[in-house]
């Protein structure tokens, strides 16, 4: 059979085809879409009912908070609970919850729920952007996924409404929409917050903290991971994706709080500060908050230097595919750390958990980590040279940004306009650029009927 016809057999190539579309891949349109979002929560910030004060927000303001509303990311460059009115809170909100869920799957779902069904092309994209590829099963884990969402986010936000009314002197509104905002932000991984030091005041208060960590954690999943964890029975029968997330996951959520609870135990101006039972929790917090949520208990700005890089490398690899986080992900980087353990084996095939993982797939993980990493590089430099600030907070505002993570050592709102640019552009690349990516790689399989001559080029 000829590439030609092998090409023509892609479902995608398939469904393009027949609406003569065929420009119109998942990767364009996650982006069309995410950049549609931005563009209606721009406009809406602009108004001046958004705002608290007399008059409206302005471009730069506007484009960079619903920049990083809509990409989950929390970055800000104006105080989220002062600055806007009760509208431009929602506006946030909103942009947060389809943000996170995904423009295009959150399309989808809304035609299921209009319509009744879904058509080709919209599943097709939806399962691009969620990572469920291949799976016939959108409809279902998409339904199942806003299941377990609303049921995170109204169970958060009970337990943090009750506390703030009950122990903060909050009236019941108040607590009620905060509970609410937070919870939002929390299982969506926005990281903004409507305190003006984010979770600083509540460092040691679990009823704060636990219910928002648990809620980022289980957001940073994955779409697929969450179904799989609530629906599919035995153990044994989840997918290698499920269980390579959960292996990461696992590793990175021991191994952070230890390093980081290791810098920071006697520093006073972060952890130190706190009693032991409270550091362990601070530390905790610290250690997970990186991978996905963006949400702080300390002051960045205070920390260690090596919590600060290590803090980076856990922006950089991120949640599950498919999910809230940002970052390369952790089933990318497991298979990018198998492929490594498979060469200095001198094993020819690259084996994970009893399954041999194809070179395709081993191929498109170093495309997504080389890819990330030179528009990490890149953007470091650029804004090192426009700012002149320090590289150590460069490197993790630019890496918070091209992950959606959102910490800060508080320099977002200092930057220079251009930087302030740069890190909208960030925002934007870091939340589809791996999916975007990965796709556009997807569609662009060639099938050859020959191979050329090896050649083996010195390498290290």
């Amino acid at each position: 059979m000829t590439g030609a016809a092998l090409n023509a057999m892609h479902p995608l190539g398939q469904a393009a085809r027949e609406r003569g579309t065929f420009w119109l891949h998942p990767a364009r349109l996650v982006a069309l879409g995410l950049g549609i979002l931005i563009t209606v929560g721009t406009g809406l910030l602009m108004l001046p009912v958004a705002t608290a004060g007399p008059g409206g927000a302005s471009f730069r303001t506007a484009l960079f908070t619903s920049a990083s509303a809509s990409c989950v990311t929390g970055l800000v460059v104006v105080d989220t609970g002062t600055y806007w009115s009760g509208f431009g809170q929602v506006v946030i909100l909103s942009l947060m919850q389809i943000g996170g869920l995904g423009v295009m799957a959150s399309a989808s779902l809304l035609a299921v729920l209009i319509a009744g069904r879904m058509g080709l092309r919209s599943r097709l994209v939806a399962e691009y952007e969620t990572g469920l590829v291949g799976s016939g099963t959108v409809r279902r884990v998409l339904g199942g996924t806003v299941a377990v969402a609303v049921v995170v986010e109204v169970a958060v936000l009970a337990v943090l409404a009750g506390r703030l009314w009950l122990t903060e002197g909050y009236g019941a509104g108040r607590a009620l929409w905060f509970g609410t905002f937070h919870a939002v932000s929390a299982f969506n991984s926005g990281g903004f917050s409507l305190w003006p030091d984010n979770l600083r005041s509540f460092a040691d208060d679990p009823w704060i903290t636990v219910p928002i960590m648990m809620a980022f954690v289980l957001g940073a999943l994955g779409f697929v991971v969450v179904y799989e964890i609530v629906r599919v029975r035995p153990v044994r029968a989840w997918s290698i994706h499920t269980k390579l997330t959960l292996a990461v996951t696992a590793f990175l959520s021991t191994a952070g709080p230890l390093l980081i609870m290791a810098n920071e135990w006697n520093r006073t101006a972060t952890l130190g500060r706190l009693g032991v039972a409270h550091r362990a929790l601070g530390g905790m917090f610290a250690g997970l908050t990186p991978r996905s949520a963006g949400f702080s208990t300390f002051d960045y700005s205070q920390a260690d230097p090596a919590t600060l890089l290590f803090t980076d490398i856990l922006m950089f690899i991120g949640g599950g595919s498919g999910s809230t986080a940002g970052g390369i992900k952790a089933s990318t980087f497991a298979v990018l750390t198998m492929a490594v353990v498979a060469e200095a084996r001198g094993s020819r095939d690259v084996d994970v958990l009893g399954r041999r993982v194809s070179p395709t797939t081993v191929r498109q993980s170093i495309a997504v980590v080389f890819v990330m990493s030179g528009a990490l590089l890149a953007s470091t430099l650029a804004l090192l040279r426009i700012s002149e600030l320090p590289l150590d907070d460069v490197l993790f505002e630019v890496t918070s940004a091209l992950g959606t993570v959102g910490l800060t050592t508080g320099i977002t709102p200092h930057l220079p306009v251009a930087g302030q640019y740069l890190l909208v552009l960030l925002m934007f690349v870091g939340r589809i650029g791996p999916v975007a990516l990965v796709t556009a790689l997807a569609l662009r399989v060639e099938y050859r009927s020959y191979r050329n001559p090896e050649g083996r080029p010195m390498i290290g």
